[in-house]
């Protein structure tokens, strides 16, 4: 997987180094309540563990992955950034990819979110991905402004993914 740059950030591979980032990341409540389990993280291990399932998490496409994204100028962790398998949930017969973002609070609301899933967005459609799908919690405004900036198509709430109820967003390649 290979760096990804973008005008104001640079988006790479996490690695084991970035435990530190990515714990101090979700541990915090307000980013945390956006993920997965909803809990913060507690112990350094658990970002170290993430790190480790990474790989798995992308799959076997070239173009996913989970991205340590950094300002550029100044090289101050932004966040978490991704395009990975969407996991389906059970009974549903799909196979998409998602595109999502975490981000630390001190990076809110500079537009870092939409670049960083613009860049992403590219490189899944120039590998040749048809459809990428963001999913939010269906309270989480915030994310839903982000996929609306991106110019995705609001889905409203579904259970096809994660075995909960969400939002989805769908994006598609421009017209040529």
């Amino acid at each position: 997987m290979d760096v990804l740059l973008t005008e104001r950030l640079r988006l790479r591979p996490f690695t084991l180094d970035d435990a530190p980032a990515l714990f101090e990341l979700f541990a915090l409540p307000e980013v945390a309540r956006w993920s997965g389990t909803g809990q913060p993280m507690t112990d350094l291990s658990q970002a170290r563990e993430r790190i480790e399932r990474m790989p798995a998490r992308a799959g076997s496409y070239p173009s996913c992955g989970q991205f340590f994204t950094e300002r550029r100028d100044t090289g101050e962790f932004v966040g978490n950034t991704l395009l990975v398998p969407l996991p389906a949930s059970a009974g549903v017969d799909r196979s998409d990819f998602e595109v999502g973002w975490h981000l630390h609070p001190r990076a809110w609301g500079h537009g870092f979110a939409t670049e960083a899933a613009a860049a992403l967005l590219s490189r899944g459609f120039d590998a040749g991905m048809t459809e990428i799908y963001a999913v939010t919690d269906p309270e989480n405004v915030r994310s839903q402004a982000v996929c609306r900036r991106l110019g995705m198509t609001d889905l409203g709430l579904s259970k096809d993914w994660y075995d909960t109820e969400l939002r989805g967003f769908r994006a598609v390649p421009a017209a040529a």
